[in-house]
C-alpha cells in the first residue's frame, strides 16, 4: 500500500501543479482540504475526482456522500483505490469463470 500511496501523492503533485511540495511534505493521514493539512479546495477535489478516473477507472458519483470521507486524506484515497482494485479483480475473475 505504500507505494500506492506514493503514486496517489506524485499523481496529485502533478494533477494540481503543487511543485513547491514533495511526496515526503504531505503526511499520509494529513487532511487534504484544510488549511492545518494540505489546504487544498473544492477545484481540486474536481480535479482529483478526474485524475482518480483517468489513472484508476474509479467513478466516484457527485451525490456519493461517502466522497467527503474518501477525499480526506491519502491514506483515505489509497483505501479507496486498493478496494477498487479489489472490487475489479473479483469481478474479472467471476467473469472469467464462465468461459
Amino acid at each position: 500500500m505504500d507505494s500506492l500511496k506514493l503514486e496517489i501523492k506524485q499523481l496529485l503533485i502533478e494533477a494540481l501543479d503543487l511543485e513547491h511540495l514533495t511526496p515526503a511534505d504531505i503526511d499520509d493521514d494529513a487532511p487534504l482540504f484544510d488549511t492545518d493539512g494540505v489546504g487544498l479546495d473544492s477545484i481540486d477535489a474536481l480535479e482529483i475526482g478526474i485524475v482518480l478516473r483517468q489513472r484508476y477507472q474509479l467513478s466516484i458519483a457527485a451525490d456519493d456522500e461517502n466522497v467527503r470521507g474518501h477525499f480526506r486524506s491519502i491514506n483515505t484515497l489509497a483505501a479507496l483505490v486498493a478496494d477498487h482494485r479489489k472490487e475489479s479483480e473479483a469481478l474479472e475473475s467471476t467473469a472469467g469463470k464462465g468461459d
